[in-house]
């Protein structure tokens, strides 16, 4: 039985468009993917991430690197945030047991959890340069062809070795955004699909 892949048109938390379409693909067998988990990979200095705190009563804060489903409150889902504390920023909201609000946050990653180092930004005050990945620059292209990309993209979410934030198709490539990758991730999915098809981003990177 074949899967249908969508994926949604939207700006990601990071700031840049999602593109892609559905497709009918073969499922993936299992154990076909072997790659190290994002979630796994600490980092050895501090990154920022952009996205979503939420709170939900008294369990720990969550940093939302991924999509928000638009309902109110807002649902998502992301790495524990340590040390934060709601007295201390602005702009959030409280409903239904559930707080929330949209900042840029400075901390350190240790493979899965986000502890707070510097003061939040909420973002409508955050200012800061969007990221352009320099291998999806304007006028490059992959070396996938959209039943490929489609392909792997279905493997890659079945497989739940990854902490796969978003997924989309575009120019000849499949770009996946994970939580933090040093490389490794990266150099796996080269190794196992070619170089130029699968590109892996990072949601919390290095300071500006």
């Amino acid at each position: 039985m074949n899967m249908r892949i969508c994926a949604v048109v939207g700006m990601s938390a990071m700031g840049m468009i999602v593109l892609a379409g559905c497709a009918d693909v073969a499922p993936p067998q299992s154990g076909s993917v072997d790659t190290p988990a994002a979630s796994e990979t600490p980092a050895s200095g501090e990154l920022v991430g952009q996205g979503t705190v939420l709170q939900q009563g008294d369990e720990p804060p969550q940093f939302c690197l991924g999509s928000v489903a638009e309902s109110y409150p807002p649902q998502c889902a992301g790495p524990v945030l340590r040390n934060w504390d709601w007295s201390t920023v602005d702009q959030f909201e409280s409903a239904s047991g559930v707080t929330w609000g949209a900042y840029a946050v400075q901390g350190t990653w240790d493979g899965s959890v986000f502890t707070r180092t510097k003061e939040p930004i909420p973002l409508s005050l955050y200012d800061t340069m969007p990221y352009v990945d320099p291998r999806l620059a304007e006028g490059k292209t992959g070396d996938g062809d959209e039943h490929q990309l489609s392909t792997i993209q279905a493997e890659l979410s079945a497989s739940g070795e990854l902490d796969l934030l978003e997924s989309w198709i575009a120019d000849g490539f499949l770009v996946i955004t994970v939580p933090f990758d040093d490389g490794a991730m990266q150099q796996s999915l080269d190794e196992q699909y070619g170089q130029n098809v699968v590109v892996v981003q990072s949601a919390l990177r290095p300071p500006p």
